[in-house]
């Protein structure tokens, strides 16, 4: 969301989340069992800040949240 002009966005990595998926697609293919397959929740997330929304809204962002971003937005 922040790339499309959010001022921030924190969630899974979806590049991660996808490989995953497709290790349980090529398990059933290979005849696993879909109910026995184990629930699995994301371990990466990412934090995308937004500078320039920022600048817009007036919002001071502390250089120290930045920092801990993962893609920065200017």
């Amino acid at each position: 969301m922040a790339e499309d002009g959010g001022l921030a966005s924190f969630g899974a990595d979806l590049a991660a989340v996808a490989r995953r998926s497709a290790m349980f697609v090529h398990r059933i293919l290979k005849g696993a069992k879909p109910g026995a397959l184990p629930v699995e929740l994301p371990t990466r997330f990412e934090f995308v800040g937004n500078l320039r929304t920022a600048e817009t809204l007036g919002v001071a962002v502390a250089p120290s949240v930045m920092a801990r971003a993962d893609a920065v937005i200017r």
